[in-house]
């Protein structure tokens, strides 16, 4: 570090660089002590002082505590600011960080909005729901929703056997099921094809992996549709018609396979 006599121009107290990027002095002393941010010389009176380029190194570190770095973090990932290059180096990876935490705040936002509009038709308080909404919108179930159609009884159930995640999971497989279904029965594909058929094993093989052989949870599943709202047609209207092409499939497998779906 070098040292000067008096302050030579270019140079910054550590109160001036504090007051110009509106930091506490203690914060800087900090990062002096902790090696992220040393001054560029010394007075002999042992002021230390300051440049613009540890200006600019101090707005890197300022950044990147902002988007959750540590301060080990901040000390390896720090970029040396001695070409235009390493510059547009640091900008390049601060812009990227900062879309990235632009990303997942209006994901939070999404998720906020949306608990807040199942809190409102729920009318009631439920904090297990609630937890059980936040953990599929983490998860991007787009059925999230459902949640709220489930007695608390089918609910400490699920949780209790299978845990959220893994529910959280069926729910996004059989929503993919569905799908399909409804394409086959858009299709006309009939319930004794090869196609229908592969199609039915598949569906009640996830139903047996989910409920463990117990079909005593699976009518709370599969029957849920009955007891959506009116807005909820558009899901309940998928349902129904994947429905119409599901239990005819179902039926020839069994039939074919000589399973007996009560006693699976």
């Amino acid at each position: 570090m070098e040292k000067h006599r008096a302050i030579p121009q270019g140079y910054m107290t550590v109160g001036e660089v504090a007051k110009k990027t509106k930091t506490s002095v203690r914060t800087l002393q900090y990062y002096d002590k902790e090696g992220v941010l040393a001054p560029s010389a010394e007075s002999e009176g042992g002021r230390r002082l300051y440049t613009d380029k540890d200006i600019i190194k101090l707005h890197q570190i300022l950044s990147m505590k902002y988007l959750g770095f540590s301060l080990d973090d901040i000390k390896n990932r720090l970029i040396f600011l001695d070409t235009p290059d390493d510059v547009a180096a640091l900008l390049t990876e601060h812009a990227a960080n900062v879309r990235e935490k632009i990303a997942a705040l209006s994901e939070s936002l999404n998720a906020i909005e949306s608990l807040k509009e199942e809190v409102l038709q729920m009318q009631s308080v439920d904090f297990k729901k609630y937890a059980d909404i936040i953990i599929n919108l983490q998860m991007k179930n787009d059925f999230y929703w459902i949640i709220k159609h489930f007695d608390n009884q089918t609910l400490d159930d699920i949780r209790n056997r299978f845990g959220v995640e893994r529910a959280a999971e069926f729910t996004k497989t059989m929503n993919h099921l569905w799908d399909k279904a409804v394409q086959f029965k858009t299709d006309s594909v009939q319930p004794e094809s090869d196609e229908a058929q592969e199609f039915a094993k598949d569906f009640w093989d996830k139903i047996i992996e989910f409920s463990g052989g117990d079909m005593g949870i699976i009518p709370k599943l599969t029957g849920l549709a009955e007891s959506l709202n009116d807005n909820d047609n558009e899901w309940k209207k998928k349902h129904d018609t994947a429905n119409d092409f599901i239990g005819p499939a179902l039926e020839v497998y069994f039939s074919k396979s000589g399973l007996n779906p009560e006693g699976a």
